[in-house]
Formats: structure tokens, C-alpha cells, sequence
């Protein structure tokens, strides 16, 4: 199918770029375009605008604080994500997150944007859970001004129409922190992922894939907290396996072969050994 059902303009800058989106209903935004331009292609989507950001400085760069927060560019790509030292050291589940996407082709390509806004067309992307367990905030631009969301309040409804996504906020919170994925052997796509960091006051859990959507399992964290630690921040799998029985079932969406017994356990295997890899960071 050749794509032609829709216009393309590239903005010069953010202020354009708002407003064709706030006045053109069916208006898209295309950053890497890695799942937007397939989706049209089925016929999954549909487009009346594609509005391209992708050469947009306001939106491109890692930037950090000295205090070890960082400010990451929606325009971003994965590779460049994957690779920033201080993603590495700052932010380390961010990071793994984005070199489990895909190839190195849709890598170079996709954005950190496009991944984080992805939630919004149903789709379960490696991103958004690990800026939950980040507690990291998504920065908004729109027509009256920019504001911020938790990441998991955003994952829940994607962006608003007329708003685009400009950044990724992430506190100061140090290299103990961790992501692991089993994917989607079709898609790539991930069947379930797990992303962990640890702070003083226990870990921060999030899942996704089988989950409805990337959530933080406040109860599975305050259930370890109970139980304790074996040693200072280790936990041991046994541990963790005992706190997702604990879960509803209800929570894990059975499909593709999987049943919610299945995607609960490997939620919890997947979130126990991105436990021990945080673990092994403090030491580092």
C-alpha cells in the first residue's frame, strides 16, 4: 500500500508545530515513525496531517543537573538513550529499556517520544515502565503552555489531542535500578517487562505487556517491604515470586497463547532478577 492519504508538513519550530496540531483535526505527530507509518500502512490508523518533529532542536538532547536529575528530549532517538553516559549512570533501567527495542534499525530511528506516546494506541512499549520505576515525569507542550505528568497518569491515557510531547523528566536517583523483558516473539513487542529501582524507602516496581497497561504494583513493593530484605536491598526470588501470587489474577490480561497464571509468575520472575542486577549496581 502506498502511503498517500494524508499531507506532511515539517515545522520550523515548536510554535508551528503546536498549532497545526491544535488546528487540524486528524492531525499526527511523526517523530521516528517506527509504528505510526506501519499502522497506516495496514490501514490500523489513520492520518489527515502527519506534522514531522523530528528535526526540531527544542525537542532533541540528554541534559542533566547537578544533582543527577535529567531532562531527555522527546526527539531523542533509542540509540542515542541507549548509549548517553548519563542515562548509564543515572538512569540505567532507562537505558536497557531502549536497547530492547527492536533492532538497531528501529533504534536509530524511534524516538523517545514516539515510545512513551505509544501507550496511546493500546500498544505495550519498554519505555513507560521503565519511566515509572524511574518515577519520572512526562513534560507536555500545548496551547496553554507546558506542564508535566507522572508517567504512569500519562500511560494510562497517552497524550491529549493538540498537545506533543517534549520531554522525559527524571529525578536524581542513582544507578540502582535495573530493567528485564521477555518479548513478543512476532512483534518484538513486550509479552511482559519489568523495570525496578531501588530508593531508601524499598523498590519501586513496574510492569507491563501483561498488565492492561505499564503500572507500578505499589502492593507487591509493600509486601517486600514487610517481608525484608535478606540483606541490605537483596531480595530473594522466593520472596518476590510470593508477593505477585499475592496479586489478583484479574490484574495479568491473559492472550496469545498465555494464561494469567503464566504472565503473573513471569512478572515476578522478570522483576526478581531485575531486582538482583539493581542490587549488583549499589556495589559497583
Amino acid at each position: 500500500m502506498i502511503l498517500t492519504d494524508f499531507d506532511y508538513v515539517r515545522p520550523t519550530g515548536l510554535d508551528e508545530a503546536l498549532i497545526l496540531l491544535g488546528s487540524t483535526p486528524g492531525a499526527r505527530v511523526l517523530a521516528g515513525g517506527q509504528s505510526l507509518l506501519p499502522a497506516l500502512r495496514a490501514g490500523s490508523a489513520t492520518a489527515r496531517l502527519l506534522v514531522d518533529v523530528r528535526r526540531l532542536e527544542e525537542l532533541r538532547g540528554i541534559d542533566g543537573s547537578r544533582d543527577g536529575a535529567l531532562r531527555i528530549g522527546a526527539a531523542t532517538t533509542l540509540a542515542e538513550l541507549a548509549g548517553h553516559p548519563l542515562v548509564l549512570d543515572a538512569a540505567p533501567e532507562l537505558a536497557a529499556a531502549a536497547r530492547a527495542n527492536g533492532d538497531p534499525q528501529v533504534r536509530n530511528l524511534g524516538t523517545v517520544g514516539g515510545n512513551l506516546s505509544a501507550v496511546g494506541d493500546g500498544r505495550a512499549t519498554d519505555l513507560p515502565v521503565a519511566a515509572i520505576a524511574a518515577d519520572a515525569r512526562v513534560e507536555l507542550a500545548g496551547p496553554d503552555g507546558r506542564h508535566s505528568l507522572p508517567a504512569e497518569e500519562f500511560a494510562a491515557a497517552g497524550p491529549p489531542r493538540g498537545f506533543l510531547v517534549t520531554a522525559l523528566l527524571v529525578p536524581a536517583g542513582g544507578r540502582a535500578a535495573a530493567f528485564e523483558k521477555t518479548a513478543d516473539r512476532a512483534t518484538r513487542y513486550p509479552l511482559c517487562a519489568a523495570a525496578v529501582r531501588i530508593t531508601p524507602d524499598g523498590p519501586r516496581i513496574a510492569v507491563t505487556g501483561a498488565t492492561p497497561r505499564p503500572l507500578r504494583l505499589t502492593e507487591v513493593e509493600a509486601r517486600l517491604r514487610a517481608t525484608g530484605p535478606t540483606t541490605e536491598y537483596t531480595y530473594t526470588t522466593e520472596a518476590v515470586l510470593a508477593a505477585f501470587r499475592a496479586e489478583p489474577r484479574e490484574l495479568f490480561v491473559p492472550g496469545r497463547g498465555t494464561s494469567a497464571e503464566y504472565l503473573g509468575h513471569l512478572a515476578g520472575v522478570l522483576t526478581a532478577r531485575a531486582l538482583k542486577r539493581a542490587q549488583a549496581l549499589i556495589r559497583i
